[in-house]
């Protein structure tokens, strides 16, 4: 970060601070930094002293779905708990960088409070944003003046080159389609991208069941529905989340229904479990 930045964000926070009900202090947070430093130490906790970056890669990746979890639960104490969790990730990795004398725990903090002092000038300086969508334009146009600059100095990023490998996959198909739609790559219609649905499903029909090529056109095939999701402004992994949720709330009525009747699922013909299935999906009153 630059050293203009770093001074527009100590003027902003000096003003902020100004304000009523501002928060101040965060003497939990430094006790937080201060156990995790400890469990760090040559007495600590061997567990932990042996972690790294990517032994507790994961970690980070299902803390963040259990906080997410939390949130569609709806439960404050269990979305508290969760977030505690994943903050924990955070400052765990910021102790490993710290130990091997990269950055630490405040570095972490001063960058982030200064990328969104610097891509807020809506509220931190001249410009003025009468909605959200006018907030997330200037956000982005931001976002694209940063990468040129950054481009100008390194060696230049690709359009697609930011969106993490690592995110799901329907969420990273659609982040992938939405910059090159964007960029023009794009289908004139939605009846059009339903015609590249029925292709690539030809496609896949085509190959060998069971091949690496039968794999790759499924993908196609799923990487074409995103695009559907995505014209049609539905989210594909929130869709089919819900999906799934149905789907376990149908199987559990299910297995509730067979225990009344004293047998397992599993002991049940296919026939049977059609039966109890469009019980589940409509129930009798």
């Amino acid at each position: 970060m630059s050293e203009q930045d770093a001074k527009l964000a100590e003027i902003v926070d000096e003003q902020t601070r100004k304000r009523e009900g501002a928060p101040e202090g965060h003497p939990e947070l430094d006790k937080l930094v201060r156990t995790i430093w400890r469990l760090r130490q040559p007495d600590g906790c061997p567990w932990d002293r042996a972690q790294t970056h990517q032994s507790i890669r994961q970690n980070m990746l299902e803390e963040a779905y259990e906080a997410a979890d939390a949130i569609d639960e709806g439960s404050v104490e269990h979305l508290r708990e969760e977030l505690g969790d994943v903050l924990m990730q955070v400052i765990l990795h910021a102790q490993f960088a710290a130990d091997e004398g990269a950055f630490d725990f405040d570095d972490v903090c001063r960058e982030i409070n200064e990328k969104l002092v610097r891509r807020h000038p809506h509220v931190f300086g001249d410009e003025a944003a009468q909605g959200a969508g006018e907030a997330l334009g200037i956000w982005a146009e931001v976002k694209r003046v940063e990468r040129e600059r950054a481009g100008a100095e390194d060696a230049p990023q690709g359009l697609l080159d930011s969106v993490p490998h690592a995110m799901p996959a329907l969420m990273q198909a659609l982040k992938l389609s939405k910059r090159a739609a964007k960029a023009g790559f794009e289908w004139p219609s939605v009846d059009d991208v339903w015609d590249q649905v029925d292709s690539e499903r030809g496609e896949f029909a085509a190959e060998d069941r069971g091949t690496a090529e039968a794999e790759m056109e499924f993908g196609d095939l799923l990487f074409a529905l995103v695009n559907v999701a995505r014209w049609e402004r539905i989210d594909p992994e929130l869709a089919l989340t819900r999906s799934n949720d149905k789907f376990r709330r149908r199987w559990a009525d299910m297995e509730r229904m067979a225990r009344e009747q004293g047998v397992e699922l599993e002991d049940l013909s296919t026939e049977r479990l059609n039966e109890l299935w469009d019980l589940a999906k409509h129930p009798r009153i």
